[in-house]
């Protein structure tokens, strides 16, 4: 039987300013199975064409501590202590930040991690 899920992408904003990002990562929730992840990969020569002038390392660090965040790592600080719907809901509320997210959008599926998977091919990663 499908379940309810929610996704958004995680962006890399290099500056504000431009509005210009690319996507580095997607977030995917499922409330009925209790499943939270997220998958990121940075591409600096993809990210440096917005600005050459971007901290690949501060990007990277941000994105770690998201990560940490969605598995409920004690390194992700008071977030980790929430539920994981309360840290889907974090990670996805609005920010002026280098990494922002999408609106969040829905789906069924019986398989979330599958579905994060595909997601992420499809919308994270460089086409082939």
């Amino acid at each position: 039987m499908p379940h309810v899920f929610e996704y958004a992408l995680l962006r890399a904003v290099p500056r504000q300013e431009r509005g210009e990002f690319m996507n580095v990562g997607v977030l995917v929730y499922c409330a009925p199975l209790d499943f939270l992840c997220a998958k990121t990969f940075v591409d600096g020569d993809r990210l440096r064409v917005l600005d050459p002038h971007l901290d690949v390392e501060v990007l990277e660090s941000s994105l770690a501590h998201l990560t940490n965040s969605c598995d409920g790592s004690a390194a992700a600080g008071p977030v980790s202590r929430t539920t994981i719907g309360q840290r889907f809901r974090w990670l996805t509320a609005p920010r002026s930040t280098i990494v922002q997210t999408s609106p969040t959008h829905t789906g069924w599926t019986d398989d979330p991690s599958a579905e994060a998977d595909r997601l992420f091919e499809a919308l994270v990663l460089p086409p082939r």
